[in-house]
């Protein structure tokens, strides 16, 4: 059984007229769900995270920094890229406490495999700083959540969105536990996410190019990212599901289509089920052409489902 989970709140958070991270793109996603292929699916409204849950990850200025700025009315502005909308804290708190929730459930044998349609996503956040339109890093707190109250003692995270989630390995770089895995189009915002990059042997990156397509995405996952997720063993699979390597994507220049998603998701159940009980949560990350986003986030939660 797949459940997804999501909240209303999450169509709340307002980033202002002509913002790629805008509403529309989860309305796209949610209405591709809709489709009577995913009847079966679990519908669960995601909670909020806790305070304690955030600060695994951030540090308490940080979180209060977001749970205190949301505006009364208007749009505040974090950094260039990154606003707050009257809606932005009450979203954040559900995209973090859907992927706490959807461990939980894994965990608990409720079911196999969840996809938290959520925003904002958070992939860019780091302990102390907003970014990249992300708030809170959801995976991050997925991941510490499942070591401190689950006392796994090996999560791996793999995160194919087209930017690399520097948030994400800045949080876990000296955390053996966790196994960070990420294929990103470099160079390209935020301009980290080197192969040299290795924090304490858990980290592995590896560098597409502007122009890279299938071949090349596949080629890289299969020669390099998943070979050390399998040596890992990991007893959870996390995955920053970001569809911004979409041929139709706006904001980078790879090559992919529906059919690459499907084919990297299955890897990441196959990696799953050889290791971790078939135990596999994933979040919605990029993805800025709300058709191509439709459609590839569609193909992802097939694979999930099968």
């Amino acid at each position: 059984m797949l459940r997804l989970y999501t909240h209303p709140s999450c169509l709340q958070h307002d980033t202002g007229p002509g913002h790629p991270e805008s509403p529309a793109r989860l309305a796209a996603v949610l209405h591709a769900l809709d489709h009577d292929r995913f009847a079966a699916l679990d519908r669960i409204e995601a909670p909020r995270a806790t305070r304690e849950q955030l600060l695994r990850v951030h540090r308490a200025g940080h979180v209060e920094r977001i749970l205190d700025a949301a505006p009364s009315e208007g749009l505040l502005q974090l950094d260039e890229d990154t606003l707050m909308s009257p809606g932005s804290a009450e979203a954040a708190l559900r995209a973090a406490g859907a992927m706490v929730a959807a461990v939980d459930a894994v965990i608990g044998g409720e079911c196999r495999h969840a996809f938290c349609a959520v925003r904002p996503p958070g992939h860019h956040a780091t302990p102390d700083h907003a970014m990249g339109f992300c708030l809170f890093n959801n995976v991050a707190v997925a991941a510490a959540h499942a070591l401190a109250a689950h006392g796994l003692k090996r999560v791996a995270i793999a995160d194919f969105d087209v930017h690399h989630g520097n948030g994400t390995q800045a949080i876990f770089e000296r955390e053996p536990r966790v196994l960070f895995a990420s294929s990103h189009e470099s160079p390209l915002y935020p301009n980290t996410g080197r192969e040299d990059e290795r924090g304490v042997g858990n980290i592995v990156n590896g560098c597409l190019s502007a122009g890279d397509g299938s071949w090349a995405f596949r080629e890289l996952w299969d020669g390099l990212l998943l070979p050390r997720l399998h040596a890992f063993k990991p007893q959870l699979v996390l995955v920053s599901a970001g569809f911004d390597a979409h041929r139709d994507d706006p904001l980078a220049g790879l090559q992919l289509g529906s059919e690459d998603y499907a084919w990297i998701t299955a890897k990441l159940v196959e990696l799953a089920r050889a290791h971790a009980g078939g135990r596999l949560v994933s979040t919605l990350e990029g993805g800025y052409a709300p058709t191509a986003l439709a459609a590839s986030a569609a193909a992802h939660v097939e694979e999930l489902m099968e």
